[in-house]
């Protein structure tokens, strides 16, 4: 838990608006796992003018998300889900929450009967193949874990964009959307692939934006 705690200024409070346009216009309850302070799910919730749920690990920063939310569960999101009403949520929000989990299969699997009707699990999840980690790997032979990032000590599951998409399908979910999101403009990733014809490229995105409905 202390790892949590600790860290960096803003952490919390991410709005993530790049995972804003996979949110349906129709969508009208919605949950966010790992919401944070609720920053991001309150400009959901007045986007859509919905009703948002929010489960939040850290106490403190729970707190401030009831104060914009409709309703949030503190601790772990193991905790909850199997209570949480059955066919209930158009939406359900992992913004780099599934890579903190220890079965993130398993909470995927159980959010199905969640879902109502067309509604969709949307998640945003870190490559574990991105240019700087794949460096370090490479040619460092070197796995060392940071405070934040994608090697961030709380990270439990490392994932490529073909293992996210695979971890869906094998899940029975229907992949409507995967691609990738916040790539970099270094030149690194590019130079890396002039030896390899060019053939891996995906080390140019930092995460995989995913959207998926139930079969």
């Amino acid at each position: 838990m202390k790892y949590y705690e600790n860290k960096p200024a803003g952490y919390y409070d991410n709005v993530r608006h790049e995972m804003l346009k996979y949110l349906p216009v129709n969508a009208k309850k919605i949950m966010d796992v790992g919401c944070g302070n609720g920053a991001f799910a309150a400009i959901v919730k007045q986007k859509n003018q919905a009703e948002v749920w929010g489960i939040e690990l850290m106490e403190e920063e729970a707190k401030i998300a009831e104060t914009v939310l409709d309703k949030v569960f503190v601790g772990p999101c193991e905790q909850f889900i199997q209570d949480l009403p059955e066919g209930y949520f158009d939406v359900i929000y992992f913004n780099d929450v599934l890579e903190h989990l220890a079965d993130p299969y398993t909470v995927l699997d159980i959010l199905k009967s969640k879902l109502a009707k067309g509604g969709v699990v949307i998640s945003s999840i870190p490559n574990v193949r991105f240019y700087r980690t794949f460096a370090k790997v490479v040619f460092l032979k070197d796995w060392k874990y940071d405070e934040f990032g994608i090697m961030d000590k709380t990270h439990l599951r490392f994932f490529t964009g073909k293992s996210i998409k695979r971890m869906y399908e094998d899940l029975n979910y229907n992949v409507i959307t995967h691609e990738p999101i916040n790539t970099t403009k270094s030149l690194k990733p590019i130079l890396f692939n002039i030896p390899l014809l060019f053939s891996h490229m995906d080390i140019r995105h930092l995460q995989y934006a995913t959207v998926a409905s139930v079969k």
